[in-house]
């Protein structure tokens, strides 16, 4: 059997980025995270690291500001994950150029895990953040690095829980509010999926410079499914509240950030439907559970039994 690659987690303390290197090291990848000193030293971190530790994960000291010590990290790997936070995406060029400096990655992940940043109609901040994101990606094909960008759609820990709405702590059990006419699918998939996904992409030559989009078939919903199979577990029909998407748009517009950005995020899934309404050609993407039908994922079916 083919050795397994050497992965290099970047942002692997982060919330996407634990998931990762536990499937990473779970996997029997040699697994290797950088992490900023002023992360080390930091007691809400300390478990996290821990946990890592005792998964045989390598901590190496760096950040993407450090272009010594990130080139050193990278030449000890094979493929490189980004898993950076909002704040770090335009920075992750520093990587595209360290692994080019470097000469030595099979593959390079950046932060995507969500939607497909190049079939979208966001507008507001979600737009921005998109656009920064397709920047990173025209420089990762400029410098000809291979690479695979994964697209998770919806965490599941984001939403399900809610049912997508704002301002609770639990799904609904009065009253939910619709974001257009509720019958734009979206898809939404566990956190431990996502990562089990994208660490099945690492060696597989069916991934490489191809879009990664995890769509199992049992986690595609429009809002109005979601809602009806809510509905069905609790015994009880909530009333629905539709609103228009000039509505939302104002609403975008009048929010602070981040409320700005959850909405305008939230606008391109559930109002225009970003994350299904385009066929995924072979020419630029494949999809998660097609490619790895052995990977057992968890519904949204049995998600939503959690809080009945």
């Amino acid at each position: 059997m083919a050795e397994k690659s050497k992965i290099l987690i970047i942002g692997g303390t982060g919330y996407t980025g634990k998931f990762i290197v536990e499937a990473s090291a779970n996997a029997g990848h040699p697994t290797f995270v950088l992490v900023r000193e002023s992360t080390l030293s930091d007691p809400s971190k300390s478990s996290v690291i821990d946990c890592f530790k005792k998964a045989g994960v390598n901590i190496i000291t760096g950040d993407l500001h450090d272009n010594e010590r990130l080139i050193t990290a990278i030449k000890q790997v094979d493929v490189v994950i980004s898993a950076v936070g909002l704040s770090q995406l335009a920075d992750q060029v520093k990587i595209v150029a360290a692994i080019k400096e470097a000469g030595n990655i099979k593959k390079f992940y950046p932060s995507e895990f969500g939607n497909d940043v190049d079939r979208s109609h966001a507008v507001g901040p979600a737009k921005t953040l998109f656009a920064t994101k397709a920047q990173v990606r025209r420089a990762i094909e400029a410098e000809n690095i291979p690479y695979t960008y994964i697209h998770s759609n919806c965490f599941a820990g984001y939403l399900l829980p809610t049912l997508a709405q704002s301002g609770v702590t639990a799904p609904p059990r009065d009253k939910v509010v619709s974001l257009g006419d509720g019958n734009a699918k979206a898809v939404f998939n566990e956190e431990h999926d996502i990562a089990t996904y994208t660490i099945k992409t690492v060696d597989d030559p069916r991934t490489v410079n191809k879009s990664v989009y995890i769509n199992p078939p049992g986690n595609i919903y429009s809002f109005n499914e979601l809602v009806s199979l809510w509905e069905k577990k609790i015994g009880k029909t909530l009333e629905k509240v539709y609103l228009s998407e000039d509505q939302v748009l104002k609403n975008i517009e009048e929010s602070p950030f981040p409320d700005s950005l959850i909405m305008s995020i939230s606008h391109t899934v559930f109002v225009k439907g970003d994350q299904t309404n385009f066929e995924i050609e072979p020419s630029f993407g494949v999809e998660a559970s097609e490619l790895y039908p052995d990977v057992k994922y968890t519904t949204v079916d049995e998600y939503l039994s959690r809080f009945v």
